[in-house]
């Protein structure tokens, strides 16, 4: 196969074969592709009628190919993907039950919970309702009780607000003495500077007094569910977290019923922070070896 860098110029063709997957997981939104991509040394293969992924870093390993599972022939794709990595990782479940059920092919699956996109109810985010929102809701009527907000939709403005607001809050969690966030950072630069390109881009920010309190940054997926990408709240207001995602949804155009949160990586304190929400499912992933 011949990867390449990710490129701008296909995005049309890479969400045409991606609308044809049966299962659509964050890692294969065209948006989380290009921002993360010179991070993970993220490259692509067009092949027949799959779009195959390739990351470098932090080890060589190939992704779930995007495109018609049910018409692929996978004892074919998955001797050819031999020559080019010894493993397929961040492969969602509805992949993994069509391998299993081809009478070709042996699979074993190597579960990967760190790598779990999280799914929630979008009218559940918004009404928060009950004890199981209790904190959630609490925490968001001290935000709208104490501070005169204003609601920025995705445009312009937005993208120069979340650009500063994204400079302080390195310089608030030390960014540059933090990998991960250090990696996250120029992942949303690269999102935020090319944003007017990207098709299913869009977003929201809560301005008070003039000065960005939080933002969203989102994105439709062609099976018209919502990935949140990236999500960032002021310390200096109480409750900032809690009102952008709440507030960002009910301003939403009718569609999407489900938002994807994508993973936890491993680290428990974000998993706990997930959980916290009360995801409806998961999309999970495995790994396997060729």
């Amino acid at each position: 196969m011949q990867f390449e860098p990710i490129r701008l110029e296909r995005q049309d063709d890479y969400l045409k074969h991606l609308s044809r997957c049966g299962q659509i997981a964050s890692d294969y939104s065209f948006i989380n592709l290009w921002g993360w991509g010179e991070e993970y040394g993220l490259q692509w293969a067009w092949q027949d009628d799959l779009v195959w992924i390739r990351q470098q870093d932090p080890q060589p390993a190939l992704w779930a190919p995007v495109g018609d599972w049910q018409q692929t022939d996978w004892p074919a794709a998955l001797a050819a993907a031999k020559a080019d990595a010894d493993r397929i990782i961040r492969i969602p479940d509805g992949l993994i039950d069509i391998l299993r059920r081809n009478d070709a092919l042996s699979i074993t699956a190597e579960e990967t919970r760190e790598h779990w996109d999280y799914l929630y109810s979008i009218e559940e985010l918004i009404e928060l309702k009950g004890n199981r929102f209790h904190k959630k809701k609490n925490l968001l009527n001290q935000f709208l009780k104490s501070y005169e907000y204003t609601y920025l939709p995705f445009g312009p403005d937005m993208i120069d607000h979340a650009m500063a607001m994204q400079e302080d809050w390195c310089a608030w969690r030390d960014c540059e003495d933090v990998e991960t966030l250090a990696s996250e950072n120029q992942a949303i630069a690269r999102v935020l500077d090319t944003a007017q390109h990207l098709q299913a881009i869009t977003g929201g920010a809560l301005i008070v007094k003039g000065i960005i309190a939080a933002y969203t940054i989102a994105e439709i997926m062609p099976d018209n569910s919502l990935v949140i990408h990236f999500e960032k709240g002021c310390p200096d207001y109480k409750g900032s977290y809690q009102a952008i995602n709440q507030i960002f949804l009910t301003k939403l155009p009718k569609g999407p019923t489900i938002v994807n949160r994508e993973q936890d990586i491993g680290d428990e304190g974000l998993r706990k922070a997930k959980l916290s929400y009360n995801p409806v499912d998961f999309v999970k992933k495995y790994q396997i070896r060729l």
